[in-house]
């Protein structure tokens, strides 16, 4: 009876998973606010129910009633964090705050199954970073100041690497951050948005070539800090932001030419000083033939993705313990696997949805600082997404990064919460929307007779006589 329900499970999972999706797009078309609110709601309520149905599977499956202290846990944590969003900052958008519950209920669902102690700190650090995310709208409406603080943000994102560099130790050919009480500190998770904001303050000043080649050598020192802490993934990440940020702020692809040449020549000069890259390229080529010699974990991924088919194992029915490091770097592989390449997609077209909405934001915000802000932190959110989901499907080499709000890591889901805050942030900032709609329109109502009064008088000071025009010089 249990592998009846687990094996109807997965198809309830996939319909529930389309339906999220599609409104993740249909919303786009509606233009009426009701319709709107309605389907937002409608995503509230898919995405319960698919916490709902996996946790009550998982707990079929295994017997275990931690599992279902687990889905009460983050149930009231998700249902928590909606209500406060939404009645700290009215006009907030809605569609993002879900989107961003919903990649967390992913994460939350796959790391139950994969370690459930991760599963438990996963669950600590999304509420820790659910108060910062609650705290930076404000911080981005009452701060006037972030657009000048241009070398603070350089000196404190190359002070942070440099320490990476000098003390961290080196975990599988990489240093990426130091040991805490216990918890894992990766400094440059949060050098990312760091990033974004000095070249967003430094591209808001620029007046002459001098300008653009100090701010590309900046740049430069913190990508190639990065590499020398053999941190690639993190590297390649800064430096496709600062292309597209800058190509948009000067509308010339010279730049961004000349950076994709200097771009190609600094990978090929990095296969041939780390060891560890050969690895990767070489497993990229042939996982197969190189199988124990890095190709190992490419191989299992792409042995769960297969494996899972359209319509997944089930949930506890794979195998996705077999993949190293499955609940950080391949976490896409694992969902794959137990819950299908069409839930899969579905999760892909969720991060597109954000990704979208990001450079919607981008676009109507008219302070250019803020609108350079929004496309770096948009651009480094969705390359990292392709980078993670590129490794595990063997359609780019592995650079070891995570799969943001869905891989297990502490400072990778901080620091991406945090950039979702700074995003609101910006949207309420640009909109106004810290007001309330009702009072807004109270406003508005209450103005328009003084309008229109005001725009009698100027009527009436017109003069009544009509000037006589004058006959043309034959």
């Amino acid at each position: 009876m249990v592998n009846i329900i687990v094996e109807l499970a997965k198809y309830i999972l996939i319909l529930f998973m389309g339906c999220y999706t599609f409104s993740c797009f249909s919303i786009f078309a509606r233009s009426h606010e009701d319709d709107q609110k309605r389907i937002l709601i409608q995503q509230n309520i898919f995405m319960f129910l698919i916490q709902f149905v996996a946790f009550m599977t998982m707990f079929l499956k295994k017997q275990d009633i931690k599992i279902l202290a687990l889905y009460a846990a983050s149930a009231v944590f998700l249902l928590i964090f909606i209500v406060l969003y939404r009645f700290l900052y009215p006009g907030v958008s809605v569609l993002i705050v879900n989107n961003m519950c919903m990649l967390l209920c992913i994460g939350f669902i796959i790391l139950t199954r994969l370690d459930y102690t991760k599963a438990i700190k996963q669950l600590i650090f999304a509420a820790m970073g659910a108060i910062i995310s609650l705290i930076v709208p404000i911080i981005i409406k009452k701060l006037k100041i972030l657009q000048d603080l241009t070398y603070l943000y350089a000196g404190c994102g190359i002070a942070a690497l440099a320490l990476v560099v000098i003390f961290a130790q080196v975990t599988e050919g990489a240093k990426l951050g130091f040991t805490i009480a216990g918890f894992g500190v990766q400094p440059s998770e949060f050098v990312k948005i760091i990033f974004v904001f000095y070249v967003a303050s430094s591209l808001t000043k620029l007046q002459t070539f001098r300008d653009v080649v100090v701010t590309t050598a900046v740049a430069a020192a913190h990508v190639l800090i990065l590499v020398f802490s053999t941190d690639l993934g993190t590297a390649l990440i800064l430096f496709v932001v600062y292309l597209v940020m800058l190509y948009v702020a000067t509308q010339q692809p010279l730049y961004v030419l000349a950076g994709m040449g200097g771009g190609g020549l600094a990978s090929v000069i990095a296969y041939h000083l780390f060891y560890h890259i050969q690895v990767r390229v070489s497993a990229w080529r042939d996982p197969f033939a190189n199988y124990s010699e890095g190709g190992y974990q490419v191989a299992q991924s792409l042995f769960a993705i297969g494996t899972g088919g359209w319509f997944g194992m089930g949930l506890f029915q794979g195998l996705p313990d077999e993949i190293p490091v499955a609940a950080e770097d391949f976490i896409f592989s694992a969902i794959a696997e137990e819950l299908g390449i069409i839930f899969a997609l579905c999760f892909i077209l969720v991060c597109v949805s954000c990704y979208v909405m990001f450079l919607n934001i981008a676009m109507a915000i008219k302070k250019q600082f803020y609108k350079f802000i929004a496309l770096g932190l948009g651009t480094g959110y969705i390359f990292q997404v392709f980078l993670t989901i590129g490794g595990a499907t063997k359609f780019i080499p592995s650079t070891g990064v995570t799969l943001p709000l869905v891989s297990y890591g502490g400072s990778s889901l901080l620091s991406t919460m945090i950039l979702f805050g700074i995003i609101q942030g910006l949207y309420i900032l640009n909109n106004n929307e810290d007001e309330p709609v009702e009072k807004k329109r109270e406003r508005e109502w209450t103005d328009e007779p003084q309008r229109k009064s005001s725009k009698k008088k100027k009527e009436c000071k017109k003069p009544r006589f009509e000037e006589v025009p004058k006959q043309r010089v034959r």
